[in-house]
């Protein structure tokens, strides 16, 4: 049955879109909706028997209910999308083929700690559409320590920090991750989350360690699938050594993910160490200078990330460095999360956003003042300059309390004898653009550059023979560029909404994509993040969606390799596009 043959229109059920929609909000505030405003996840759910308008013939069993959706950064809220919570896979399977009979799209509810509409638009409603909530009981956890290497294989709605504190428990982890330890791991392998890591001097990949993303430690993992011969929705695992598990590996939303077996190696205990002395002319110096260069920590740890705020001359450094024994001076760490002042800005900052906020931009120098001073107190306040502990006690550092931003976000494949020159370059540009718009008494960005650095998606890291890299990831190799061994992820950051930010983001990324290009570099877009920008908005070039993109993920490439090719193999397995969104309509 198509689509086109479903049994129950949205927009024709029970009760008409916007009488359910008040009905909803009525109980929603009657249940606490206040609440909501307070903290970051929704704190309410209606359940369909009180709102009188659940879709027809939904499966009884499984708990069917309203609720708000919102992003990370709270520029895309749904305030009554259709949710339900399965308990095993089993009802997964039953949502799903029952959204197929009754043409409602499907999309997997993490922790929202995304900003690219992947599974809603800004603006769009939730007609249609029904949220699986992955983290109330899609989360459990087997580890197989007896491997060589160990695995673990874990349902992708665990959050990754509960996911790495199990892993602690046997003595094994991975070698980096994406800071927020509130991402689920289906979130983390729909976009290839990453963190910052590649090999220091004298360093190799341990049995279970890779330099790349997430999705570079899979070896197997279980889809949603359409099955012609029975004309219904199953569940198919996909070995890594399949071709046909290369779309899935890095899938962008495309595919539904059950569960996964990853590999892990042994726990590595680090030291990082912060520093706010070092001016981004000595750290982002041109290529060959001397002195605390941003290559010069990368060739010595292979793991730094530097956070410059506006308009301030010493970035927030941190560096990295495996340490199987605690150094005589770090302070010992026993959990995540240590960096407690960026949880709890002083009043001065939470002032200054809200002027922000209020359209008063011309003080973004001031607040960029502000947020370093902020980070430079607490560090010393908390003893946090330099601290040591098992690996994810030092690398998680994002929690929801944090200031919520906005951000675009780049990956510069290149050699890395090139990364100072990546990294010089951009930050010459983003200054010259800082200047220019200050210059006209504009200030779109009032949020920090991240920079980090990771190795590449190699598919010799997975301790499968014959494993395949993820297609649609951007940390993919390229083939024909051998050379090009790491990549420099770029990310500037400013509050949602901030005047001209749109205009800056789409000029930056023309620099981008016409500067990283020939022998020298390639940018590919970070999935999770801002791209494709008009002066209106992101997301929405055409010409960077429909050629940009694909053609950075096929350059370099076989033929039976590229873009096109992750394209078909997710359509042969979602024929009637279930797991799809507007956005994803554009890209695939």
């Amino acid at each position: 049955m198509s689509n086109s043959d479903s049994k129950y229109d949205p927009n024709n059920g029970s009760a008409p879109q916007d009488t359910s929609r008040r009905r909803f909000v009525g109980k929603a505030l009657s249940a606490g909706a206040a609440a909501a405003t307070v903290a970051w996840m929704p704190a309410f759910q209606v359940n369909a028997s009180e709102l009188g308008d659940a879709p027809t013939s939904f499966p009884s069993q499984v708990r069917l209910y309203r609720q708000a959706f919102q992003n990370w950064a709270g520029d895309i809220k749904v305030d009554d999308a259709w949710t339900t919570s399965p308990r095993n896979e089993d009802e997964v399977l039953q949502i799903v083929n029952w959204a197929f009979e009754n043409g409602f799209k499907v999309r997997p509810r993490g922790a929202m700690h995304n900003w690219s509409p992947l599974t809603f638009q800004p603006g769009q409603n939730a007609s249609g559409v029904l949220l699986i909530d992955t983290t109330t009981s899609l989360n459990k956890v087997q580890i197989d320590a007896s491997t060589q290497p160990a695995r673990v294989t874990a349902q992708t709605g665990v959050l990754m920090q509960d996911l790495m504190a199990k892993l602690e428990t046997a003595g094994l982890g991975f070698i980096s991750t994406p800071a927020p330890g509130d991402i689920t791991l289906g979130g983390a392998l729909a976009i290839n989350g990453h963190g910052t890591a590649v090999p220091a001097p004298g360093e190799k990949a341990r049995p279970g360690h890779s330099f790349g993303s997430v999705s570079n430690s899979v070896l197997s993992l279980t889809a949603v699938v359409w099955e012609h011969t029975s004309g219904r929705y199953v569940l198919k695992t996909f070995r890594r050594d399949e071709f046909e598990s290369a779309a899935f590996l890095t899938h962008l939303g495309r595919a539904f993910i059950t569960s996964a077996t990853l590999q892990a190696g042994p726990n590595q205990y680090l030291r990082c160490q912060s520093f706010t002395d070092i001016t981004t002319d000595e750290l982002f110096a041109p290529p060959g200078s001397g002195g605390r260069t941003f290559a010069s920590f990368l060739d010595s740890a292979g793991r730094i990330e530097t956070i410059t705020f506006p308009f301030t001359r010493t970035p927030w450094t941190k560096v990295w460095t495996v340490s199987p024994k605690r150094p005589l001076f770090s302070r010992p760490v026993f959990a995540p999360f240590n960096y407690i002042f960026a949880e709890n800005l002083p009043k001065l900052v939470t002032d200054l956003i809200g002027d922000i906020n209020r359209g008063i931009s011309a003080i973004t120098p001031l607040f960029g003042a502000a947020q370093l001073a902020a980070v430079q107190a607490g560090l010393v306040a908390t003893l946090n300059l330099d601290i040591w502990g098992a690996s994810k006690n030092t690398l998680l550092y994002v929690k929801p309390s944090t200031l919520r931003v906005t951000a675009n976000g780049y990956a510069i494949l290149t050699r890395r004898s090139d990364v100072q020159r990546v990294v010089h370059e951009f930050v010459k540009r983003y200054d010259e653009m800082i200047a220019d718009y200050q210059s006209r008494n504009q200030y779109p960005m009032n949020g920090p550059v991240e920079i980090r650095v990771t190795g590449l998606d190699t598919p010799s890291e997975a301790a499968v023979e014959g494993a395949v890299a993820p297609l649609l990831s951007a940390l993919r190799p390229r083939l024909d560029k051998p050379e090009w061994d790491v990549a420099v992820w770029l990310d500037i950051l400013t509050l949602p909404g901030t005047a001209h930010a749109n205009e800056f983001y789409r000029e930056m990324e023309e620099w981008v994509l016409s500067n990283y290009t020939g022998d020298y570099a390639q940018a590919r877009v970070e999935w999770s993040k801002g791209w494709g920008y008009t002066d209106a908005q992101a997301w929405d070039n055409p010409y960077v969606l429909s050629s940009v993109v694909p053609e950075s993920i096929s350059i370099g490439q076989p033929a039976n390799a590229q873009w096109e090719t992750a394209r078909k193999i997710l359509d042969k397995y979602d024929p009637a596009r279930v797991f799809t969104s507007p956005l994803l309509d554009k890209l695939l």
